[in-house]
């Protein structure tokens, strides 16, 4: 029989019992098209494409999802590796499952700059459609697992990277919906190709002593279900050993050889209903011995994903430990399948089934996506997805789940936004406690507040572990101290740009800034450097952005260097920038040389003169005039000589409205932490353009700050020399010359 056939034919099978004829004739013509449309394509396998779809079906149809999920299981690649489109695929088979396939469907047709931020718009992609319909993650997370069972067709480079992306991100997603039965499988697939070595030595060690513990499990298993048949209660019990990669963990954490582990063992008692639950506790607590501190009550205290169950762990004569679980046949349905178990494909999507609002967790991770870049929104999402939870009290007896090692700011934050804004202090179990204090299962934890608190301090982002209160935290200091943020993340965009041998002129330049922009995604120079300020980007990411960009604008033009030194067209500056090279008419320039017409006009760096200043030209070779202040150490000539003294010529400003003029000014002070900071809160103040702004160190104690403004006269000059003069510490303030 042919293979593609054979297999639909078990998909079926597997779909009939539940199936009407109606939606087996929907599931044919499903099949069909897919096989047309991925016609003469191949697996690495070397057998035809369809059969993936097929296996990713089953696996969906085993989890008892409805026929919508099927067809889209079975058309899930049609969207990115065929001609179909949205369109093709919703007048076919209905605008659910075109939805689904494109939920499901990666971005591979965008080019992206880093592989951290191609992972990220792809989780981000899946994780909306997620919010609108659960059914896009089930399918994806079926979709994964097919691939990594088959994944040994693939290069050695393409197996670590498959693998190392399914045990950061889709095993924890598995978890997070409760599907324990897919998500060790996804583990223990990642690991035999992460760490083949110590997969194997597993793997090996269990089969050899295979034997051993069927004979162990076999005897608990009879010693629970004669107890429990003596007290007329009906169950069943399962005994298992843990699978590999729980055991590779827990030998990586705590050191130990396989040898030193003794709780390889899991019983599950499944029953009837919860109060028999609680009866089967005391009957395993009489029959064995209970370690101190390991027994949890999931059922009065559900996990957020919905798991309930009993977990005691006993130590039975033989001296070996095993866990004990002990949980309805519902319960038991969630623990495996998670959200799918609760898919009832005769009512299909109910009201909140599948909704943000089902789902807090998705929520949060939708909201930790704003204001930041790529490599910081995957690596939250990995601290979300991977965190164990602890689970804590409100004052009223309210649950909440945070990660582990969470502390009352996290707390705070998870009630309200307000209530973290407004903190000044915490409680637990009625003792006041420090901020950092971690939290315990079963705390009760009670957040001081008072309306005139001055806010979150910068350092309690170093504090949490959930992503939602920093983000919380971010979204206050973006929203109520933006000239702050913009003066700080000033300062730090100077630092990288400096170190990146970039001038913020060539950032700023007309011609270049919106590219720019664009390239980093703000609106303006201020929201760029205000998003360094508060955190949602680094100066380092924005800077690698703009040096690309730059490049990129400089390859079709040409650079120009002045002969004399003075000024430097750079690449990307058009030469009509006055602040560091001039060539316009002397009207445009505020400057009139004497007995010339329209000429090349441009300021020296050495003075940077402004209006108001007396000035004086030089005659340049090829490149125009050179303006300089009067009192520049460069304009003193010698006059004795005939060829040099008549290079200088007189020059004057125009009168009325000027634009601004870049010049220089050095601040002397004490050396101390946030004196530059201080200068850049005082210029962003006086709405001063900054261009460029550094401190160093001497070796005496000092500092020294230099800082280069635009202003339109010498007496706006002035204003910003007087304020700079009393900022804490500064001894003087002076226009660099020579």
């Amino acid at each position: 029989m042919d293979p593609i056939l054979e297999q639909y034919q078990q998909l079926v099978e597997r779909v009939r019992t539940y199936a009407t004829a109606a939606e087996l004739e929907r599931m044919e013509r499903a099949f069909r098209y897919a096989d047309a449309q991925h016609a003469g394509q191949k697996r690495k396998s070397g057998e035809p494409y369809i059969i993936h779809p097929l296996h990713v079906a089953a696996i969906v149809a085993e989890l008892g999802m409805d026929m919508d999920s099927i067809l889209a299981a079975l058309l899930h690649d049609c969207i990115e590796d065929t001609g179909s489109t949205h369109e093709d695929i919703a007048k076919l088979f209905g605008p659910t499952v075109a939805n689904i396939v494109e939920g499901v469907t990666k971005l591979t047709r965008m080019q992206y700059v880093t592989k951290e931020e191609e992972q990220m718009e792809n989780l981000r992609k899946m994780l909306m459609a997620m919010s609108k319909d659960i059914r896009v993650i089930l399918i994806k997370i079926c979709d994964r697992l097919h691939n990594m069972r088959t994944l040994e067709y693939q290069s050695t480079k393409k197996q670590r990277e498959k693998s190392l992306e399914t045990m950061e991100i889709y095993a924890p997603i598995a978890h997070r919906l409760g599907m324990q039965k897919v998500k060790w499988e996804l583990e223990d697939l990642s690991l035999r190709y992460l760490d083949p070595v110590g997969y194997e030595e597993i793997a090996k060690e269990l089969a050899a002593k295979s034997s051993v513990h069927e004979e162990f499990m076999h005897g608990v298993q009879s010693k629970v279900e004669q107890r429990l048949a003596a007290e007329g209660i009906t169950c069943k019990v399962y005994g298992r050993v843990k699978h590999i990669y729980s055991i590779y963990r827990k030998m990586y954490t705590q050191n130990k050889t396989i040898s030193e582990i003794f709780d390889l063992y899991a019983f599950r008692v499944i029953v009837d209903d919860i109060p028999t639950c609680y009866n089967v506790l005391g009957c395993v607590h009489d029959m064995f011995n209970p370690v101190l501190g390991r027994f949890k009550d999931y059922i009065s205290t559900p996990k957020p994903n919905g798991y309930q169950s009993l977990h005691t762990t006993v130590i039975g004569r033989e001296g070996v430990p095993f866990e004990v679980q002990i949980r309805t046949q519902d319960m038991h349905q969630t623990a495996e399948y998670g959200i799918a178990a609760h898919w009832k494909y005769k009512r299909g999507l109910n009201g909140n089934l599948g909704s943000e609002e089902t789902y807090e967790w998705v929520r949060k991770l939708l909201e930790s996506q704003q204001d930041t870049d790529a490599e910081e929104f995957v690596r939250s999402l990995k601290v979300d997805l991977f965190a164990d939870e602890v689970f804590v009290f409100t004052p009223q007896g309210d649950v909440k789940s945070l990660p582990a090692g969470a502390c009352p700011i996290d707390f705070a934050y998870a009630i309200h936004s307000a209530v973290g804004n407004r903190m000044t202090g915490a409680k637990i179990n009625g003792r006041i406690v420090p901020l950092d204090t971690k939290l315990q299962n079963g705390d009760i934890v009670e957040i001081i507040t008072a309306k005139n608190a001055h806010g979150p301090s910068r350092d309690w982002i170093k504090l949490c572990k959930s992503n939602e209160a920093r983000n919380k935290i971010r979204q206050w200091f973006k929203k109520e101290r933006r000239e702050e943020n913009i003066a700080s993340g000033k300062v730090m965009l100077e630092a990288e740009l400096r170190h990146m041998g970039i001038t913020l002129s060539q950032v700023t330049a007309a011609e270049n800034l919106p590219a720019i922009l664009k390239k980093v995604g703000q609106g303006s120079f201020d929201d760029l450097c205000a998003s360094i300020g508060y955190g949602g980007t680094t100066a380092v990411k924005a800077v690698a952005r703009i040096k690309d960009e730059l490049a990129r604008i400089a390859k079709g033009q040409e650079v120009h260097a002045a002969g004399d030194g003075l000024g430097v067209i750079y690449p990307g500056m058009g030469a009509g920038t006055h602040s560091q090279a001039k060539a316009p008419k002397h009207t445009e320039s505020g400057i009139v040389v004497e007995g010339l017409g329209n000429c090349m006009v441009k300021f020296a760096k050495c003075c940077t003169p402004v209006p108001g200043d007396p000035v004086i030209g030089f005659i340049t070779r090829g490149y125009g005039v050179s303006v300089h202040r009067a009192d520049c150490p460069n304009a003193q000539f010698d006059h004795t000589d005939a060829r040099e003294a008549g290079r200088w010529v007189n020059v004057s400003w125009v009168e009325g409205d000027l634009e601004a003029y870049r010049t220089a000014l050095e601040l002397s002070a004490p050396d101390r932490d946030g004196l530059a900071l201080d200068v850049a809160t005082v210029l962003s103040a006086l709405k001063v353009r900054v261009c460029t702004l550094a401190a160093r160190a001497t070796d005496d104690g000092a500092a020294l700050v230099t800082v280069e403004v635009e202003v339109k006269d010498k007496n706006e000059l002035q204003q910003v020399i007087n304020k700079l003069g009393q900022i804490h510490g500064v001894s003087a303030v002076k226009r660099m010359t020579g």
